[in-house]
């Protein structure tokens, strides 16, 4: 499994460890990813997801998940979110 965020796209960044004595030896910057299950109130289910604990952040700002599926457009969506992009906009139309 790759070490990158869906939402935000985040992955594995490189560097240098630098000792007093100014030696360097690489390092790797790892992203703070965490398995989340978010609720998607609109549809009655949570849907598990491997997300940066910023991504969460970012989900929480827009309002939660089905706020932030909606607001977001389609092409910009990671391939796991599209159907449900779908299923929200079904839903929408039918309780209009």
């Amino acid at each position: 499994m790759a070490r990158k965020c869906i939402i935000t796209g985040k992955t594995v960044q490189t560097g240098n460890n630098v000792s007093h004595a100014n030696n360097r030896s690489r390092r790797r910057f790892l992203p703070n990813l965490q398995m989340a299950t978010l609720f998607s109130e609109a549809l009655g289910r949570g849907i598990q997801v491997r997300v940066t604990t910023s991504a969460l952040r970012t989900i929480e700002h827009k309002g939660g998940l089905d706020q932030y599926i909606t607001d977001t457009a389609k092409t910009k969506l990671p391939a796991i979110l599209r159907p449900f992009k779908k299923q929200l906009e079904a839903k929408n139309t039918t309780a209009a």
